[in-house]
């Protein structure tokens, strides 16, 4: 599904990812952990084509094409979905409203307002959302918990076929990561989605089970393994793998 060979990106004049090589198949649940200035968050920042990440070198293919010619909104198009770190807050944006509106454009349609309340039912059921959520502005004023309840909203309407979670763990209780996993665990059941899970800790994955784990850093991949390898990291730090 993805593939990704010998990627360099630089941020400025300083180069950050620096020769990165990863593939993920389908209905495959990748974990990606390392420690701060890794790259972790500029590999999800350029798959999904911010401006700000210069590719030096390097391909990366998904569903064999090539996504780096293209710009942001025709990534979202072809299936890739990113959860932000830090979700904007857009004042005057209704929620129902804007919701519907990258339904029918990612799905083709032209649903009435009445009949996407009836196919969200479902979804907000998943996450535990109330139905006066929807009626307020997009992310304003919310908690870090209710931004990311919005993002996996956001993501379970739009049903992509890879989905990249920057941190969505970072200051989540764990009744909040529950529900987080839930929406990932549903899609990937459910249309066979794959996940890059971007992390620092191991929590996340006790509810979301990776099926590969790859620890970065300085921009490189140092190490692979299966879901064992996160707990070795919960157990002995990264330090192990540094030298």
């Amino acid at each position: 599904m993805l593939e990704i060979k010998n990627l360099k990106v630089n941020i400025g004049d300083k180069e950050i990812l620096k020769g990165l090589n990863l593939e993920i198949g389908q209905n495959q649940i990748h974990a990606i952990m390392g420690p701060n200035g890794s790259g972790k968050s500029t590999l999800a920042q350029t798959l999904m084509g911010h401006p700000g990440y210069e590719v030096t070198a390097g391909e990366v293919s998904f569903l064999n094409e090539n996504i780096l010619e293209m710009e942001p909104n025709e990534r979202a198009a072809k299936g890739l979905f990113l959860s932000f770190q830090y979700p904007s807050e857009v004042e005057g944006v209704n929620i129902i409203s804007y919701l519907r509106m990258i339904y029918n454009h990612s799905h083709n349609e032209k649903l009435s307002p009445i009949k996407f309340r009836e196919l969200l039912k479902e979804k907000m059921t998943i996450l535990d959302i109330k139905d006066e959520f929807l009626n307020r502005y997009l992310n304003d004023g919310f908690s870090g918990g209710e931004k990311k309840r919005m993002e996996m909203l956001q993501m379970l309407v739009l049903e992509p076929k890879l989905a990249i979670l920057d941190e969505t763990d970072s200051g989540l209780d764990v009744d909040a990561l529950k529900v987080v996993s839930q929406a990932v665990n549903y899609l990937a059941e459910k249309n066979g989605m794959s996940a890059i899970v971007i992390t620092h800790y191991t929590r996340i994955l006790k509810y979301i089970k990776p099926e590969f784990v790859h620890i970065l850093k300085d921009g490189k991949i140092i190490k692979q393994g299966g879901e064992a390898l996160a707990h070795e990291v919960e157990v002995s730090g990264y330090a192990p793998y540094m030298n």
